[in-house]
């Protein structure tokens, strides 16, 4: 049998570009939030450019509808119910052997660590839905990382950029968009069924065309150096397609407010080498303690915060549920009781927005309270607040 010819991806191609960094590709992490139309066309494009490392995260599972305009899934996978960034990562490492391309099946607020954002060269938005792009800017500016937010209808595409101090998701929104977030994100104690997010029309060549602009800017932020590079990013700008009349406009969309919330960049992290999402709170907050020299410590729950029981208001009565809030759609709508109820009633949340001493399920793990591996935690001390990456975990991601 003959020996397969060794190769390096792009030798003698990429390598012919002036701008092309072999390297900085093949040593670059990128995470990819949606694997949808859009999702496909950017992880096709990063396979083929060799990006050595890239992260796909989405919860949802394929659909026939799905194969008009996704390259990377088969009808069989659809009529399995594949999930999709697990599919969209085996076809992605079939069309480059030689990068890594990682899964993860879940929401990307919460079910996906800030130490991975971190981790992470740039950020590629592939969403559908104004609640995704809020959570993502929110992370992606505590993080610190630009973002590349993609959509597209019918024969339209929009590409932004968003980086820290030039332009913010958040900023940009309207009052009544912001207001219809924080209605569909529901209030502080009372459990409001998410409905999902219907299809929009669109077609192949839209998602193609935006994707590509989104994995061309992509590659122009990891290659930024000292200002002397060869090419212009959207940074601050918006690019907009629209294929009724074959046009292509750019606009400055730096919109950047002082008091905006979303600007919540965390700093001097301390790395911890010794603490894992997979770890208990009894054990976790004692190492805390030792860590930050502080008899008290409480981890803030803010991305997720712990549901211990719910109520509904008729009948009243009480529903042990002991899980974290992402979790708590999904146990309500499996639950024959709960399903019925949840027609005609609210839920009110009883709940654990922060964790100390007097946390009465010490031996969950950081994980069954809704913290996610390689998570950067918030901590309060005696006399400060502290930002603790769970460093055990960096190594699953590697």
């Amino acid at each position: 049998m003959q020996e397969k010819e060794r190769y390096e991806w792009g030798e003698g191609v990429y390598t012919l570009l002036s701008w092309f960094k072999m390297e900085k590709v093949k040593n670059a992490r990128i995470l990819v939030a949606g694997a949808g139309a859009l999702g496909n066309e950017v992880i096709k494009n990063l396979a083929l450019f060799g990006v050595g490392h890239i992260f796909v995260v989405d919860f949802d599972r394929i659909e026939i509808s799905n194969l008009t305009r996704s390259i990377l899934f088969r009808e069989e996978d659809a009529y399995s119910h594949a999930f999709k960034s697990e599919v969209a990562a085996r076809r992605a490492m079939e069309i480059n052997p030689q990068i890594k391309v990682t899964p993860l099946v879940g929401n990307l607020y919460s079910d996906v660590g800030l130490g991975l954002y971190r981790s992470a060269d740039v950020i590629i938005g592939c969403l559908d839905s104004r609640i995704a792009r809020y959570q993502l800017n929110r992370l992606s500016m505590r993080a610190g990382r630009t973002w590349i937010d993609g959509s597209i209808e019918n024969l339209t595409g929009v590409v932004r950029v968003y980086s820290p101090g030039i332009s913010c998701y958040e900023c940009g929104l309207s009052r009544e968009e912001f207001n219809h977030i924080m209605l569909r994100t529901g209030c502080a104690d009372v459990v409001r069924m998410q409905s999902s997010a219907g299809r929009v029309a669109t077609t192949p060549i839209s998602a193609s065309i935006i994707g590509a602009i989104q994995v061309q800017e992509a590659m122009k932020i990891i290659h930024l150096d000292d200002g002397s590079d060869p090419f212009k990013t959207l940074q601050g700008k918006i690019f907009r397609y629209e294929g009724l009349t074959n046009s292509v406009n750019i606009y400055r969309h730096a919109s950047w407010k002082n008091t905006c919330p979303a600007h919540e960049q965390w700093s001097d992290i301390v790395k911890a080498p010794g603490l894992s999402a997979t770890m208990t709170v009894r054990e976790v907050l004692s190492r805390l303690k030792a860590l930050l020299g502080s008899r008290h410590v409480e981890i803030n729950m803010r991305n997720n915060r712990f549901i211990d029981k719910i109520i509904s208001d008729n009948p009243e009565k009480e529903f042990s549920v002991r899980i974290p809030e992402s979790d708590l759609d999904r146990f309500i709508s499996q639950n024959p009781e709960l399903r019925r109820l949840s027609y005609k009633t609210l839920f009110h949340k009883c709940f654990f927005e922060n964790i100390d001493d007097s946390f009465p399920y010490g031996d969950f793990t950081l994980r069954q309270v809704g913290i996610p591996l390689y998570d950067v935690i918030q901590v309060s001390t005696d006399t400060a607040m502290a930002y603790v990456e769970l460093s055990a975990d960096a190594a699953i991601f590697n």
